[in-house]
């Protein structure tokens, strides 16, 4: 079964996904080259080191923004780039810039989103953008682990962890995309030597049992409905398999072999609530991205 889930799968990418995707397809499960994603990846990179230029589909904003950046960053994460390419140096220079920062936070939203199509959640109210954890802890952590030590950037990267993580400790949120990004956080940190900026184990207790209890427990909303499922928080670390239960888990994977449409993609459970036609492309930009995330989670399961 799952090698028909497979085959299915592999034929949509070929058949509808970006070149990016493509290329990432082919690095996770064809030996491809890492070379080839981050080539790729380069055109979405802007002069001033940030990304844009539709990088995160449901926003096609040409110009750079954090969010954009962040997506990149996890690109880069899951194909485990050196802290020596010329990306990473220029990710940094966007970062230090103080560009689309403000108040001690990156923006989750900027003001020329509102000139391109876009999910009505990535605009603009009132022609001004929005301060929010979210790319912000996740941005810091990979300025912590990437910037030089002592450099500004790693300074503020310093104080926004410090302060982030106290608060949370205090007042943990459970929103899923808050979390999501707090769990990016968290594995920065882990990997630093002689980390001492917060209590990680204390952290992480609260962090993990937060994730847990934001999965939605009524699976048949999944695949339905935008609802979080242990996916949600899956990446190349495999985090999640440690935190939500394993039945969860397993059952999404059988959801995922269950659940695949007739042209080898999953659906996508959310609309952009505009007039934009273009969220036609971008629903299709996402199955590729949707496909390839569920394979690499029953590879994981050891389900391939």
């Amino acid at each position: 079964m799952t090698e028909k889930v497979f085959r299915k799968s592999r034929e949509f990418i070929y058949r509808n996904a970006r070149p990016l995707d493509l290329a990432l397809w082919r690095y996770e499960f064809e030996n491809g080259s890492r070379n080839d994603v981050v080539e790729i990846l380069s055109f979405y990179q802007n002069q001033d080191g940030g990304f844009g230029h539709a990088i995160e589909p449901d926003f096609w904003n040409i110009n750079s923004s954090p969010i954009a950046t962040w997506k990149a960053i996890q690109i880069l994460n899951e194909i485990c780039i050196d802290r020596n390419e010329i990306v990473i140096e220029k990710i940094i220079e966007y970062l230090d810039s103080g560009k689309d920062f403000e108040n001690g936070k990156w923006y989750n939203t900027i003001e020329s989103n509102n000139d391109y199509p876009h999910a009505v959640w990535w605009g603009c109210k009132n022609g001004r953008g929005e301060t929010s954890d979210n790319p912000t802890v996740s941005l810091a952590g990979f300025a912590l682990k990437y910037a030089e030590k002592g450099s500004a950037l790693y300074k503020k990267a310093v104080d926004i962890i410090k302060l982030s993580a106290r608060e949370f400790i205090d007042s943990p949120c459970g929103e899923m995309h808050t979390l999501a990004v707090m769990l990016e956080m968290y594995e920065y940190c882990k990997t630093i030597d002689g980390f001492d900026l917060f209590d990680l184990s204390k952290f992480g207790s609260i962090l993990y049992d937060m994730i847990e209890k934001a999965v939605c427990t009524d699976t048949e909303k999944w695949y339905k409905e935008y609802v979080c499922m242990p996916s949600f928080f899956f990446n190349k670390n495999k985090a999640v398999f440690d935190i939500v239960d394993p039945d969860f888990c397993k059952k999404e994977g059988d959801m995922i072999i269950k659940r695949q449409l007739d042209d080898g993609s999953y659906p996508v459970t959310w609309l952009w609530y505009n007039d934009f036609k273009e969220y036609y492309v971008a629903e299709n930009w996402w199955k590729a991205h949707i496909v390839r995330m569920n394979m690499l989670y029953l590879k994981a399961l050891n389900e391939l």
